[in-house]
This record gives structure tokens, C-alpha cells and sequence, in this order.
């Protein structure tokens, strides 16, 4: 076992293959983001109140993806284990069960979102235009949400195995779609009624729905080892169902936990007015473009440590561990480079916003990229516990220190001090180097060093 920092170097060999893991991942999110960008702008064009409606639509939408991705990601971890094992019929019963699980879940919210749309709203902003203007936008998307349930189960068992491109693909069909009905829908070109937001809800639906189209006829196509019959959707034995649950509920919870402390901290900056909320929005958005290094590191997270966990290969799995926090780190400067350069952008996008929201976004991008690495560093350690199933420190790690720490801290300077929106920016952020501290602490006791498929307690001493 290497010692000090040599354990986290790696040669060009194993560079060159997490790159060719991580990147048909990044690419999906790039052009996911990109257009996320361009829907952006063209709300953007309607001015802050319906960019802000929209963004407080998306913070409820991101706990309900999240609690989905949470599911999936715990099912991916046992399907690439079972892949590596060669057991098959594991993999089918455990997509099973992520397929039936995730759109009960989605379910839930579709329900919420329809239903209780003005307290939704009302959670975030008391600006009765923007809950307005939410009202209409959440009531039309929401019907998006379980066919992006059905997607994304199909997506994360694709690259559980290794298979990157098809997801891609079936990406770069949907966002082109949703990208050209919007402009249809939201500004009434081409002879397409203008519909304003509800114009952006109408071609998210659709477009989710070419989505799943395109990759339930990829499934259907491709003899995957996890692919299921439709009149077995159902057949999930006890074992199995009891098995992913039990490492699924803690990562589920935790995503949930931690999307909704996402969406505090988002009210609490919008507490300072909706043109915080606005450049909050733009600088999320633009920043999403970056932080699909993310995606990318959990698609490679998934290749190198939980596949050879499954074949047994644990110290393999350790040293590549390691390998991938260093490689992962190294790659996060570059993104940081280009994402402070990206700031000085903002303002030549977003004609139509106020000066004041776009020099808020420009600050929060500019404080991301000095905190990029610390994110990616803790983001990496996190991927690094739930590839071998170590998903109650997951927790511990996430949910547990916004709780504790980050919500509490945000929420005294915002409600109890005159202090700027940018000191508050700046306070909450830092909190994250201490959470960078315990993440690693959690890793090194190497917990994670654990075939799933055999025996839970079998790790490296």
C-alpha cells in the first residue's frame, strides 16, 4: 500500500481510461446544462419575476430528481457489482426494483406538485407574481416527472455496465427538442402560440417524453444483462428488494435531505429579494455547465471501484479510490480556470435581467471558482463511499453537516445580521472546507473496500 501523496498519483494509462469513462457522461451533461443555459436566457427575456418563478419551480424538481437519483445510484452500485460478479438474474431483479421504487416516488411528487402548487411557491418567495406565474409553470411540468423517473433508471443501469454512449444520444435528441420548442412555445414563433412560461413547461414535457421514447427503444434494441420483461416487473424477490433498500434508504434520504437544505439556503438568499433570487438562478445555471465534472467522476467512480468490488478485486479498488480523489482534484483546477473566466460572461447574456441580478451572478460565480476544488475533492470522497456501499457516512457527510452546520450558519447571517448577500454567499460556502476534512477522514478508513455480492463484512484491514 503506498504511502503519503504518491497514493493519489496515477500515469496517463489510468488518466486516459477514467477519461474515457467520464467523458460520454460530461458530454450529456454539457449539452443537458448548455440548454438549460439557453432556457434560461429565453426566460431570462421575460424579466426577473419569471425567471424567478421558474427557478423556484426547478429547487422543488431537484428534490424530487434527487430522491430518484439517490435510489438509482444505490441500485447502479449493486447492478455494476453484480456485472462484475457475472450474476445476472440479480441485475434483473434489482432494475426491477429501481424502476418500480423510482416512479412511486415520482409519483408522490407529481401528486405535490399539482395539488399544493401555490404552497410549494409560497415556501420559497412571498412575491405574488412569481407564485403566480409558478402556479401555472409546475402544474403543466409535473406531468414530466415520472417518464424522467423511468429515464433515469434506464440510464443508470446502462452505465452500471459500461455503457455510456447511448444515454448521450438519446441526451443530445432530447435537449435539441426542448430547445426548439421552447423558442417556438415561449416567444410564439413559426406560427406556434406564444405561451411564455407555460411555453417552457409544455416543451420540457415533450421533451421528456421523446427522452424515454428513444430509451426504452434503446433498451428494447440492445441485449443488456440487466433487461427485464415488462410482465416481470414485478417479480423482485424479498432478498433483493430488502438488500437495495437497505442501502438505498440512507442514500435516498440523504439526497432528499440534501436538495431540500439546497432549497433552504435558496430561500434564505432570496429573502434579500427577488433579484438575488434571479442572479442566484443565472449563476446556477452557468455553473451547472462546470459541475459536469461531477457527473463524469461518478460515471468513472462507478467503472473502477464498484466493478472490481464486485469481481473481488479490493485492493484494486482501494488504489483506484485514491487514484481518482487525485485525478479528480487536478482536473477541478482546470474547470475552476474556465468557470471564473465564464463570469465575465454573464453580463453580456442576460440582456433583459436587472444589472443588479447580473452582477450578483457574476460574484457567485467567481466565489465558486475559488471553491471549485474543495467542491470536487468533497464530491469525489462522497462517489468514493456509496461505489462500495457505505451509505450511511454518505449521509453523515452531506445531509447530516447541512443540518447541522451549513443551514444553521446561513440561516443566523441572513435573519439576524445586516451582513451583504455576498458575505452571506461567502460564509456558507466556507463551511465546505471543513466538510472537504471529515469526507476524507470517512475514506481513509476505507470502509467502502466492500464486495456487495459476497460477504457485507469482508474489506481490507
Amino acid at each position: 500500500m503506498e504511502k503519503g501523496l504518491k497514493k493519489f498519483l496515477c500515469d496517463r494509462t489510468f488518466m486516459k481510461a477514467v477519461l474515457a469513462a467520464a467523458i460520454p457522461l460530461m458530454l450529456q451533461q454539457l449539452i443537458s446544462s448548455s440548454v438549460n443555459l439557453v432556457d434560461n436566457l429565453m426566460v431570462g427575456q421575460l424579466g426577473d419575476a419569471a425567471l424567478s418563478s421558474v427557478a423556484a419551480v426547478n429547487r422543488y424538481y431537484m428534490i424530487a430528481l434527487f430522491g430518484t437519483n439517490g435510489l438509482a445510484a444505490a441500485a447502479s452500485v449493486f447492478i455494476a457489482q453484480y456485472y462484475g460478479a457475472g450474476e445476472q438474474e440479480h441485475m434483473k431483479q434489482t432494475f426491477r426494483t429501481l424502476l418500480v421504487i423510482a416512479c412511486v416516488i415520482m409519483t408522490g411528487f407529481t401528486l405535490a406538485g399539482l395539488l399544493l402548487s401555490s404552497g410549494i411557491l409560497g415556501f420559497f418567495t412571498s412575491d405574488a407574481t412569481v407564485i403566480a406565474d409558478g402556479v401555472g409553470y409546475i402544474r403543466i411540468v409535473a406531468s414530466s416527472f415520472v417518464p424522467t423517473a423511468i429515464t433515469v433508471s434506464i440510464y443508470n443501469a446502462m452505465r452500471a455496465t459500461g455503457e455510456m454512449k447511448i444515454p448521450l444520444r438519446c441526451s443530445v435528441v432530447a435537449v435539441a427538442t426542448n430547445t426548439v420548442l421552447n423558442y417556438c412555445l415561449i416567444f410564439g414563433s413559426f406560427g406556434f402560440p406564444r405561451l411564455g412560461i407555460a411555453g417552457a413547461a409544455v416543451a420540457t414535457v415533450i421533451a421528456r417524453l421523446v427522452e424515454l421514447s428513444l430509451a426504452l427503444l434503446a433498451l428494447y434494441r440492445t441485449d443488456f444483462a440487466f433487461k427485464t420483461r415488462l410482465q416481470d416487473i414485478f417479480a423482485i424477490p424479498q432478498e433483493i428488494m430488502t438488500k437495495v433498500l437497505a442501502k438505498a434508504a440512507p442514500l435516498m434520504l440523504n439526497e432528499v435531505l440534501w436538495s431540500s437544505g439546497m432549497s433552504m439556503l435558496f430561500k434564505f438568499y432570496s429573502y434579500r429579494g427577488s433579484e438575488v433570487m434571479s442572479g442566484y438562478s443565472i449563476a446556477s445555471t452557468v455553473g451547472d455547465i462546470f459541475f459536469t465534472l461531477f457527473a463524469g467522476m461518478a460515471a468513472a467512480t462507478t467503472v473502477f471501484i464498484s466493478q472490481p468490488l464486485g469481481s473481488n478485486e479490493l485492493e484494486k479498488a482501494r488504489r483506484h479510490g485514491y487514484q481518482l480523489l487525485g485525478f479528480s482534484v487536478m482536473l477541478s483546477c482546470v474547470f475552476a480556470v474556465m468557470m471564473f473566466a465564464s463570469s465575465f460572461a454573464v453580463p453580456l447574456l442576460y440582456s433583459e435581467v436587472s444589472a443588479t441580478a447580473k452582477s450578483m451572478a457574476q460574484n457567485f460565480l467567481i466565489i465558486q471558482s475559488f471553491m471549485f476544488w474543495i467542491y470536487m475533492a468533497t464530491t469525489q470522497c462522497y462517489f468514493t463511499l456509496r461505489a462500495g456501499g457505505d451509505m450511511k457516512h454518505t449521509l453523515i457527510m452531506d445531509s447530516c453537516f447541512m443540518g447541522c452546520i451549513n443551514i444553521p450558519i446561513v440561516a443566523f447571517v441572513t435573519y439576524c445580521t445586516d451582513f451583504s448577500y455576498i458575505w452571506i454567499y461567502i460564509i456558507g460556502q466556507l463551511t465546505d472546507m471543513v466538510k472537504l476534512t471529515f469526507a476524507y477522514h470517512l475514506v481513509s478508513k476505507e470502509k467502502w473496500v466492500v464486495n456487495l455480492t459476497k460477504d457485507p463484512t469482508q474489506q481490507i484491514e
